[in-house]
This record gives structure tokens, C-alpha cells and sequence, in this order.
């Protein structure tokens, strides 16, 4: 019997050493359309800037073009980091998504910068109202522009985003603190949480979320989505190879110093190797059935309603093969052939 929950993907279009952006952005394509074959129910990219490792700069751009290319998949973005826009700009290319690609969009949404804080300062061109205190206010002004009002005036009452669609895209609220779970609480909304970030705190901010939550027209119910770092490959030994060029790439997120993603020859080979694969970590890497194991222990942990799987590889015919040993061990193909839209299942007698 195939596993109820829907099975994400989450791809950051990370240059391996070597290869060019354009070369990143077009495995990340293939990511899609693969996904798309095996019954994954989503494929996000996310929002960075100045890093030369990694391509994914513009979501919503990156997002039309995947779109494109796919028919069924839904595309978001996990996620397009609010602080660094107006909401009318957020609100204008999203409904733009939306009408190319009606009831195929989401928009996950988040506080972090994306980047370092000097870019983020030119980013944004000015330091102000961008605190945590303003981030509710411009979140709520950007889901009024979106069709889904929450205070009796905002920017919606002078502003409209346009092209004006028939439907709208589906909102998330990203976050990897309670904060952000709290504000998805409170406003109704899916919480997706960064559990791939290994900062901890996961059952906390979803049991924050559940403790807040308050039903809307979005959702009757809560809808958790927690991310995921997966590789899953013949056997352990491979799948632990193939893993050894990321956590080379987390050692050095973690020490202030952004590497290239290098081959897994040349990992290994790396005097850093063996403080990096010392590092805890919540990623699951090993067989087809001990990564699957690893996710239903996951969403038995946390209650989550949707798992999103970040897989990252040197070569994207790793990344591929991954996902599909891991489509065919959870029965991806059979969930997602009635899963439809999991948070319109959700909140269907709400809408």
C-alpha cells in the first residue's frame, strides 16, 4: 500500500566545479522533468544572491522557464525572500506565473536575506522597515494583493497585481524558527520548515505552528511541509561517495567560506574530508529502503503533511537516480496519482 504523503523536491541550481551557470540551471530542469515523470507533487528553487556556487538568483524567473517544461508539476519557490522586495513586485510576477500557469504555482515566502548583509543592503537600498516587526505587516499586504485580504485596508485597496488572474498561486510561509511557524499559525497558512538546515528545532516550530494555527480560507486544518536532505544510491557505500562533495560544501557554510561543489574523487581526498563527514547531521544517505526508512521516521516525528527532499550531487545523473530509487521504495508514482493539490484537498470545504 503506497504511503499517503506527497514526496517534494527542493533543487538550489548549485554549480558544480567546472561547470558553468547555464550548466546548473538546465540540470535543474531536468530535475523537473524527471520529478515530474516519477510522481514527485512539487519542484521548488530558491532565492541567493552574489554566490557564484549556486545559479537559482531570480525564483519566479527560473520558475516559468521550469514550468515550461513541465505540464503536471507543481513549481514554487522555496522561497523568495520577502525583505528583499516590495510585495506589489512579488505579488505582479507571481499572478504573471499564475496566468501562464493556472493552478500550477506556489509561492513560498520567507524572512532571511538570501545572501550576506552587504548585499542584501544593496539589495534592499535602504536598512529600513525591513526588521522582523515589518515582515507580518508586508507578508499580510502581499496576500491581499494575491486575492486573500486580512485587515479591513492595505496596499489591495489602491493597488492591483497584474496580469489579473483567475485563480492564485498557493501561499507558504518558510522558516526554520518559531517565528515564522507562529505567523503561519496564526494566519492559516502551509508551514514549511528548513529541517535540511541542521540547525535543529523542528518538532519545536511545528508543534508552534499546530499550538497557533487558526483556520482560514485557506485551511481548515494544519499543513506541515518539512524539508529533507536525501541521497540515495545501490548501497551505502556509493550513496555515502556521492554524498561526500556536499558535506565538503556544509563544512564550508559552516566555517565562513563558500567552496565549489568538487567531485566526489577530490572530496575524499581532502584534508577537510574527515571533519566534515564528523559533522551532525540530519541527512539521510545510504539504500533505497534506509533513506525511506529515514522519511517515515521523519514525518512520524514531526506529523508532517508533505515531505520535500533537497538532494544535492556533483553529477545530476546521481541526483536523478536518486530520486528515482527513492520514488519507487515510498511509491511516489501511486500517491501522487490521486493527490491532486494537497493543500486545495486540505482547505476544500473552507475555499
Amino acid at each position: 500500500m503506497a504511503d499517503p504523503l506527497p514526496l517534494s523536491v527542493l533543487d538550489l541550481a548549485i554549480v558544480s566545479e567546472g561547470q558553468t551557470s547555464r550548466d546548473a540551471l538546465l540540470a535543474t530542469e531536468q530535475v523537473a522533468v524527471r520529478a515530474e515523470a516519477l510522481g514527485y507533487h512539487r519542484l521548488w528553487v530558491a532565492e541567493h544572491h552574489n554566490m557564484a556556487t549556486v545559479a537559482s538568483t531570480s525564483p519566479s524567473v527560473l520558475m516559468a522557464h521550469l514550468a515550461a517544461a513541465t505540464s503536471t508539476l507543481r513549481i514554487g519557490s522555496g522561497g523568495v525572500m520577502l525583505p528583499n522586495h516590495s510585495p506589489l513586485a512579488i505579488a505582479e510576477q507571481f499572478a504573471l506565473l499564475e496566468a501562464l500557469h493556472p493552478g500550477r504555482v506556489d509561492l513560498g515566502v520567507g524572512r532571511a536575506p538570501g545572501t550576506d548583509r552587504n548585499t542584501a543592503l544593496v539589495l534592499r537600498r535602504s536598512a529600513e522597515n525591513r526588521d522582523d516587526d515589518d515582515f507580518p505587516h508586508h507578508f499580510i499586504d502581499l496576500m491581499g494583493l494575491l486575492g486573500d485580504p486580512r485587515r479591513e485596508t492595505g496596499l489591495w485597496d489602491q493597488f492591483k497585481a497584474s496580469p489579473e488572474a483567475t485563480t492564485h498561486p498557493d501561499l507558504f510561509v518558510l522558516g526554520s524558527s518559531g517565528f515564522s511557524a507562529q505567523l503561519a499559525g496564526l494566519l492559516g497558512l502551509p508551514f514549511v520548515f528548513a529541517h535540511h538546515f541542521d540547525m535543529g528545532g523542528t518538532r519545536q516550530a511545528v508543534e508552534i505552528y499546530r499550538q497557533n494555527f487558526e483556520p482560514s480560507v485557506v485551511l481548515d486544518e494544519p499543513y506541515v511541509v518539512v524539508t529533507a536532505s536525501a541521497l540515495a544510491a545501490a548501497d551505502t557505500e556509493t550513496a555515502s561517495r556521492l554524498a561526500a562533495p556536499n558535506r565538503i560544501r556544509r563544512l564550508g557554510l559552516r566555517t565562513g567560506r563558500l567552496v565549489p561543489l568538487v567531485s566526489p574523487e577530490e572530496a575524499l581526498a581532502s584534508p577537510l574530508y574527515p571533519q566534515a563527514a564528523a559533522m551532525d547531521s540530519s541527512a539521510l544517505i545510504g539504500s533505497a529502503e534506509q533513506v525511506v526508512a529515514g522519511l517515515h521516521k521523519l514525518a512520524d516525528d514531526t506529523g508532517a503533511s508533505e515531505l520535500m527532499l533537497f538532494t544535492s550531487t556533483f553529477d545530476v545523473a546521481d541526483r536523478l537516480a536518486s530520486f528515482e530509487l527513492i520514488a519507487q521504495a515510498f511509491g511516489v508514482s501511486a500517491v501522487a496519482a490521486g493527490a491532486g493539490s494537497a493543500v486545495a484537498a486540505v482547505s476544500e470545504d473552507a475555499a
